[in-house]
């Protein structure tokens, strides 16, 4: 028998053949690949295809230490968010060492810590309460074993921001209660904000074992770049996680980071003006389906929560739904993906242009009236 280090979880399913009206992604349209390539030629022309750096190439970790306000030796460049998450786990926790994770959450940062043998403490964040966290609940799972505490602002599945006195809060009580914790925020969402809106200061800031972690998949729409980040203001973790990322994939494709290099120095004003679009048609969809369904607003990216209205959908009624929203060509993010009731699930505003987010809607709107008939 092999064993199983990573749980299986359905979320998989949003690598395969997208359908019609998919609603289940997490991030804004795709980049296409030719704009960024002729962009890029003159910086391709000469590139040579060897090994890259194991910290990651040096202009790229000084545009990403732009974007934070930090120095650009304190960056790391990695596979991807999911490989920065992955060697953090790696590096921080052994077998049986506890990991508090805020949940609902996106389950492969969960996994990643399921797969070292960590220990998960969850800390259960409510829809009823906006997905905003009871730190007595935390202070609660909290001990002197607690090696991770891990979190994302903005949330996925959610969006929900949390404030800068609220992180700071957390990471007052880790000192506290866990002194030998590290404080990890996910901000893959961070300057995915609405418009002209202001873009929350990064989270590393906080506090010296703070780790922040984020990619250019959501915000700038390059998923397929592979390109993240970690970001410590502590030598030996960003020391040891250098280590461990050449002993596990040596380094990152330079033709991957010099297009990331590219990508970083255009501005994100007309995807920010696109997501504040769709988010206004979501929102006008979700007060006219207000009767059926609730929704918490998200403070950035383009994905949120809804949850089928108890009163009108019960549990059969719900799968009813579930099982309808293949009739009509759309997907969702089911909320057991995260750690949710079925009743919740995940919506990505994001990948379609305005007129096709309408047309998606109104299809998500026959699967609610097949499952209330």
């Amino acid at each position: 028998m092999i064993p199983t280090r990573f749980p299986a979880n359905d979320i998989v399913s949003l690598v395969g053949a997208p359908p019609r009206h998919d609603l289940a992604e997490s991030f804004g349209p795709h980049l296409p690949a030719g704009a960024l390539l002729r962009q890029a030629a003159d910086a391709l022309d000469e590139l040579p295809l060897g090994y890259g750096s194991a910290a990651g190439d040096a202009a790229l970790r000084q545009a990403i230490a732009a974007t934070h306000d930090v120095d650009p030796e304190q960056v790391v460049v990695t596979v991807g968010g999911m490989h920065a998450l992955f060697l953090l786990a790696f590096t921080l926790c052994t077998p049986g060492d506890e990991a508090v994770v805020a949940q609902p959450v996106f389950p492969l940062a969960r996994h990643a810590l399921l797969g070292v043998g960590a220990a998960l403490q969850p800390l259960p964040l409510r829809f009823d309460e906006g997905y905003q966290p009871d730190l007595d609940a935390l202070r609660a799972l909290l001990t002197p074993r607690t090696r991770l505490v891990s979190l994302a602002s903005p949330q996925n599945p959610s969006g929900v921001a949390w404030s800068a006195d609220t992180l700071a809060a957390v990471v007052a009580l880790v000192r506290e209660r866990a002194p030998d914790a590290w404080l990890l925020v996910d901000e893959t969402y961070r300057e995915a904000s609405y418009g002209e809106a202001a873009i929350n200061r990064s989270a590393v800031h906080l506090g010296p074992r703070v780790v922040s972690v984020a990619s250019l998949s959501k915000c700038h729409g390059a998923p397929g770049l592979r390109i993240g980040w970690a970001i410590s203001r502590d030598a030996a973790l960003r020391e040891a996680l250098v280590t461990a990322k050449f002993n596990t994939v040596i380094s990152c494709s330079p033709l991957d980071e010099a297009l990331a290099l590219q990508l970083l120095r255009q501005p994100l004003a007309e995807r920010r003006a696109a997501l504040s679009a769709n988010l206004a048609v979501t929102a006008d969809w979700a007060s006219r389906e207000a009767g059926r369904i609730e929704w918490i607003r998200p403070d950035a990216g383009a994905l949120c929560c809804l949850r089928l209205r108890a009163g009108v959908f019960g549990d059969a009624a719900v799968e009813r739904f579930h099982a309808a929203l293949p009739r009509h060509g759309v997907r969702v993010g089911r909320g057991p993906w995260f750690g949710e009731s079925d009743r919740v699930f995940r919506l990505g505003f994001g990948l379609q242009t305005a007129p096709g987010l309408r047309e998606a809607l109104q299809a998500l709107s026959s699967a609610l009236d097949d499952a209330a008939a």
